[in-house]
């Protein structure tokens, strides 16, 4: 196997292509052979990330694009996932548990909280009416005994 693999998926912001991201990615991080968990905990932080770029950065405007790009570096993961949207006018506040911008949608304002507790690694950037780029890392345990 080697050591770096990487790919990018762009996508139209409608809420059916979620779970499209979700798969696509978990596809990708699958060659290292990754614990269920592991692999639920991937998913679940792409699936916030995405839905955050459609209902929060395009408000589910289905002409724009959310990109993801994943890379994998031995045994670490490696997803940035990236709107051209909104922005984020106080992402420290955003990133408090139980915010949300959209109360009227019923959003719980847990999806930062959820991405950084699954992540080993989480950041987000933002400018607004620029758009936002969330990055997560992740190492896959099940693969740390072959490179340590």
């Amino acid at each position: 196997m080697t050591s770096h693999n990487e790919m990018k998926l762009t996508f139209s912001a409608r809420s059916e292509n979620e779970a499209f991201a979700r798969i696509a990615v978990a596809a990708f991080v699958s060659q290292l052979d990754p614990t269920l968990e592991e692999l639920n905990d991937l998913k679940t932080a792409v699936s916030e990330a995405v839905t955050n770029a459609i209902i929060h950065g395009y408000d589910s405007d289905a002409a724009k694009q959310v990109t993801i790009e994943a890379s994998i570096d031995l045994d670490v993961v490696r997803i940035s996932i990236q709107d051209e949207g909104n922005g984020i006018e106080d992402v420290e506040l955003a990133r408090q548990p139980l915010y949300t911008s959209k109360p009227e949608l019923e959003r719980s304002g847990m999806g930062f909280t959820i991405m950084e507790n699954f992540m080993d690694r989480f950041e987000v950037s933002s400018t607004l009416g620029g758009g936002t780029r969330v990055d997560m890392q992740k190492r896959i345990e099940s693969k740390k005994a072959l490179y340590n």
